[in-house]
C-alpha cells in the first residue's frame, strides 16, 4: 500500500516486445488495478462487437434503400467519377497546366504555320524560276516529263499555301524572288540578262 501512496513511479524496464509481452503484466500494477483494466477492456471489446452489428446493420439499411431508389453501384460508381472530374477540372492546378498547355498549342500552331508560309514561298520561288527558264526553252518545256513535274509544282504550291488574307498573291506570283515585275516574253525568245545554253 506505500507504493500507491508514493504516486506513479517510472518502470525500471523497457516493455517486452513479441510473444512474451502479451503475457506479461507490469510489476507495479497492483491486483486491483489488474482487474479494473481487465473489466474496462471487455466494456470496450462488447462495445466494438455492438458497434460492428450496428454498422452492419445500418449498411443492410442503405443498401436496400438505394435498391429501391434504383441506385445501382455503376450509377454510384458514374456518380463519384463525374463529381472527381468536377474537382479536379476546378483545381487550380488543373486550370494553370489548361492554360500552359493552351499557350503552347498556339505557339506550335504559330511555328507551324510559318515553316508552312516560308516552304510555300520556297515552292513559288522554284515555281517561277522554272517558268522562266521553261520561257526560254519551248521545247522542254512541251515534254511530258516537265509537264509532270510543272504539274506537281502547282499542286504543292497549291496544297502549302495559305489561303490570303489580303490578296496579296496576286502581287507574289507576279514578281520574282527579288521583287522585280516578272516580265513576259514571247515564246522563243530570250530576256537580255539570260543566255541560252
Amino acid at each position: 500500500m506505500e507504493e500507491a501512496d508514493q504516486g506513479p513511479k517510472s518502470p525500471d524496464i523497457f516493455p517486452e516486445v513479441g510473444e512474451d509481452a502479451v503475457n506479461a503484466v507490469p510489476s507495479s500494477l497492483t491486483e486491483e488495478e489488474q482487474a479494473e483494466l481487465h473489466s474496462e477492456l471487455a466494456k470496450v471489446e462488447d462495445e466494438i462487437q455492438t458497434l460492428s452489428q450496428v454498422l452492419a446493420a445500418k449498411e443492410k439499411q442503405v443498401a436496400e434503400i438505394k435498391r429501391k431508389l434504383g441506385i445501382t453501384p455503376l450509377n454510384e460508381f458514374k456518380q463519384n467519377l463525374s463529381k472527381g472530374w468536377h474537382e479536379v477540372t476546378t483545381s487550380t492546378a488543373y486550370k494553370k497546366t489548361s492554360e500552359t498547355l493552351s499557350q503552347v498549342g498556339q505557339k506550335a500552331t504559330t511555328a507551324f504555320s510559318s515553316v508552312g508560309t516560308a516552304i510555300s514561298r520556297k515552292l513559288e520561288d522554284v515555281s517561277i524560276r522554272s517558268i522562266q527558264h521553261s520561257a526560254s526553252m519551248p521545247v522542254m518545256r512541251n515534254t511530258p516529263t516537265f509537264k509532270s513535274f510543272e504539274e506537281k509544282v502547282e499542286t504543292l504550291k497549291t496544297k502549302m499555301s495559305p489561303t490570303p488574307s489580303t490578296g496579296d498573291t496576286e502581287e507574289v506570283s507576279e514578281s520574282t524572288p527579288d521583287g522585280e515585275p516578272v516580265a513576259e516574253h514571247p515564246e522563243g525568245t530570250c530576256p537580255p540578262d539570260q543566255k541560252t545554253h
